[in-house]
């Protein structure tokens, strides 16, 4: 099917070359222009805005924050301009909940279909197409755009018709993947402090009681303080502490633990970590034992 793509970061610029692989037209626009070169050597469109992907009928956007999207919807020559009736936006990043409800009452109000769909999984899934898709909106809408959450992913989630739903899930998701992070460095700091080998404890750890991907993967990363180059930045898990926290704030949800997980996100970015992958938390709890 025709599809626009906006967003090539390290997630985006994979996702679209699932697509066009799967055999989709596919016509992206980013805000740096050089990131399209890959992409357009294997057979995508380039666009000149935003708008001029959107006509292509569905358009999904993986951009970093609320302000991205923004950018990109509203205003000349922009999403909610340009998308035709009866269109589809297709909305994969990780956004504020308050923020979907306001584009998928945009959509509706012009005519158009909106959709909810973040991702769970880092850039590696994202290139082997392994992400899981987290989708809400109206059932058509969500059964037209099925075969471009296959081609990206290996299995979709329907979250209910109220697109809000998924955001909330993929929020709620990764304040419990930074907590366990944050749990991760904690453990590694007592273990390292009492003599223990980092790796022998990571073996232990993911060979008994910790063994989904997540943790291996994350435990890993923590037990050889590789946190350079970022899957996902630091300055990036701190945006999404404050989604779960004003989404909590919202429902009127005490959440203490978001909290703290917030307050070491903002002391990793006051250390110089902005950059650093997400997981870079775990240093904190080092340092602060002494190691």
């Amino acid at each position: 099917m025709n599809v626009g793509f906006i967003g090539l970061g390290n997630m985006g610029g994979a996702m679209a070359r699932n697509l066009i692989q799967a055999g989709h037209a596919v016509i992206v626009w980013n805000r740096t222009p050089s990131r399209v070169e890959a992409l357009k050597s294997i057979g995508a469109k380039v666009a000149a805005s935003p708008g001029e992907a959107a006509k292509a009928g569905t358009v999904i956007t993986m951009l970093a924050d609320d302000r991205a999207v923004e950018s990109v919807v509203y205003g000349e020559e922009g999403i909610l301009e340009s998308l035709p009736d009866g269109g589809v936006h297709v909305s994969m990043s990780t956004i504020s909940v308050a923020l979907s409800a306001q584009l998928a009452k945009a959509h509706q109000n012009a005519g158009q279909h909106y959709v909810a769909a973040p991702v769970f999984g880092r850039p590696e899934a994202a290139a082997a197409a392994k992400l899981f898709v987290i989708a809400a909106g109206s059932p058509e809408a969500v059964k037209l755009i099925q075969p471009l959450f296959e081609a990206v992913g290996q299995r979709t989630f329907n979250a209910g018709e109220d697109p809000t739903r998924a955001n909330v899930v993929k929020v709620a998701g990764n304040f419990l993947i930074a907590s366990a992070i944050e749990g991760f460095g904690e453990a590694f700091a007592l273990a390292r402090k009492s003599g223990v080998e980092p790796e022998k404890f990571l073996e232990i750890l993911t060979g008994t009681l910790f063994v989904a991907p997540f943790q291996k993967v994350y435990g890993q990363i923590i037990a050889g303080e590789a946190y350079e180059p970022a899957g996902f930045a630091a300055a990036l898990g701190l945006k999404d502490m404050r989604l779960v926290l004003a989404a909590a704030d919202a429902s009127g949800v005490p959440m203490p633990m978001a909290s703290l997980v917030h307050d070491r996100f903002q002391a990793a970015l006051g250390r110089g970590h902005r950059e650093k992958d997400w997981s870079v938390i775990a240093r904190l709890a080092a340092e602060d034992s002494g190691l």
